[in-house]
């Protein structure tokens, strides 16, 4: 029974690993357009053109900002599975990490 959960947990692992790749990439993506729409507000010639680039730079930054906390949180978890003695499940959670500290950082 042991070995099952252990399976299924590798297994579960591993889906999470997949969307997370998936979505430190999106996280990149938001990064620039961020830092792209906040240029534009700081160009722009009227306020109107200002509000409206500063909203999606903001818009942005947020979502970049959740992948830097999964991150986070990705590395509390290894942290905690590294003392726990569970190396494989430790090793996963900081891959998972540098995935999303890697997007965020680029």
């Amino acid at each position: 029974m042991k070995l099952t959960n252990m399976k299924l947990t590798v297994l579960c692992a591993g889906i999470v690993l997949a969307f997370s790749s998936l979505t430190a990439y999106a996280a990149e993506d938001h990064v620039e357009e961020a830092l792209k729409h906040a240029k534009a507000a700081a160009k722009a010639d009227d306020a109107s053109a200002v509000v409206q680039h500063a909203e999606q730079a903001k818009t942005h930054a947020k979502t970049a900002d959740e992948h830097l906390d999964a991150g986070i949180t990705s590395l509390d978890n290894a942290i905690t599975h590294g003392k726990q003695g569970h190396a494989d499940m430790a090793k996963k959670a900081a891959d998972e990490a540098v995935t999303h500290l890697n997007a965020v950082g680029d």
